[in-house]
C-alpha cells in the first residue's frame, strides 16, 4: 500500500449491519479521525442500536425497523459501501439498495459464501465488487483480513479497500478463488486457538491445577508466545526449535504431537471448511 496516502482522508463509508465484525470495522474507522472526512453512514435493524451514536458527529446511523428506506439513504453519495449482514441476505439487500448506489462506488461484502460473480449479477454494470474477509482480533486492532477483488474492482478500488481494513489490522490481497482458504486459516483460525487454549488448560488440570490455575498457564502461555513471535525476526519454526532442546523435554512433546498426525488433522479441518464454504456459495447463489 502507498505509504504516502496513510494520511489521506477515505472517501465517503456506508456500513449495511453493524454487528459483530460491522461494531469492528466502524471502531476502527473511527479510532483514526484523519482518514474520515464525512461521518460513516451506518444502517441498523433496530433503534435502541443507533443510541450509542446520537450525540456523535463522525456517524449517521438510521434502524431499517422505523426507517423503511434506511439502506438506500444510507448508500446514496457513499464511494465505498460495506455489507456487514448475514449471507443470506446479501442478494437481497443489493437488490434493495442497487439503484441507489453512485456509479462508481465499491461494494465491500464481509460475508463468507457470496461470491463476487453473485453480487455483480444483481448490480448494475461497472459497480466494483470487492469481498473481504476479516477475523475476530479485529476487535482489538489485531486483525487479519484477506481481500479479493470482483472482476469489476481496479488496483485502486482494491487499494481503498485495504484502506479502511488497515484500520483493524493487516491486510492480504488474493484472489477469490482463494478467499475461502482465507476463511480457512485466519477467518476461523481464531477458534482453533482458542481450542486449542481450552485443551491446554484441561491437560493442565488432569495433570493436577486447579481449573484457574491451568486456565493462567494456558492463556499467558499462548499470549506470550504469540508475543514473542510478533517482535521476533525469526520464523514460527526457528522459534519451535529454540524451545525444542535435542533429547529435552519439548522433544518428546512435540514428537507425541507429530505422531498424533496433527498435520494432517489441520489439513482435514482446512478442507471441511472450504468445502463448507463452496456449499455456501451454491446454496446462496441458488437463493
Amino acid at each position: 500500500m502507498n505509504e504516502s496516502n496513510v494520511e489521506t482522508p477515505l472517501p465517503r463509508i456506508a456500513m449495511l449491519g453493524v454487528g459483530s465484525m460491522g461494531g469492528a470495522i466502524l471502531a476502527g474507522l473511527r479510532a483514526q479521525q484523519e482518514l474520515l472526512a464525512e461521518p460513516v453512514s451506518v444502517t441498523t435493524y433496530s433503534a435502541e442500536s443507533t443510541a450509542a451514536y446520537r450525540d456523535v458527529d463522525d456517524v449517521i446511523a438510521r434502524a431499517t425497523v422505523s426507517e423503511p428506506d434506511a439502506n438506500r439513504l444510507a448508500v446514496r453519495g457513499a464511494k465505498v459501501v460495506i455489507l456487514a449482514v448475514k449471507p443470506w441476505a446479501i442478494l437481497d439487500l443489493l437488490d434493495e439498495i442497487a439503484h441507489e448506489l453512485e456509479p462508481d462506488a465499491i461494494v465491500v461484502s464481509v460475508a463468507a459464501g457470496v461470491t463476487a460473480a453473485s453480487m455483480e449479477a444483481t448490480l448494475p454494470r461497472g459497480i466494483a465488487v470487492v469481498r473481504a474477509m476479516p477475523n475476530t482480533p479485529s476487535h482489538v486492532g489485531l486483525g487479519m483480513t484477506g481481500i479479493a477483488p470482483g472482476r469489476s474492482a481496479s488496483a485502486a478500488d482494491v487499494e481503498t479497500v485495504a484502506r479502511v481494513f488497515a484500520t483493524v489490522g493487516e491486510v492480504l490481497v488474493v484472489r477469490e478463488d482463494q478467499i475461502n482458504a482465507v476463511t480457512a486459516v485466519s477467518g476461523s483460525g481464531p477458534a482453533y486457538l482458542f481450542f486449542f487454549v481450552e485443551q491446554l488448560a484441561a491437560a493442565a488440570e488432569r495433570a493436577g491445577f486447579d481449573a484457574q490455575q491451568a486456565t493462567k498457564l494456558a492463556e499467558q502461555t499462548v499470549i506470550g508466545a504469540a508475543e514473542l513471535m510478533r517482535r521476533s525476526d525469526q520464523t514460527p519454526a526457528e522459534l519451535r526449535r529454540g524451545v525444542t532442546s535435542p533429547k529435552g523435554t519439548t522433544e518428546q512433546a512435540i514428537l507425541v504431537l507429530q505422531d498424533a498426525g496433527l498435520d494432517d488433522a489441520l489439513d482435514r479441518a482446512f478442507a471441511a471448511n472450504i468445502h463448507r464454504s463452496e456449499e455456501l456459495e451454491e446454496e446462496n447463489s441458488a437463493g
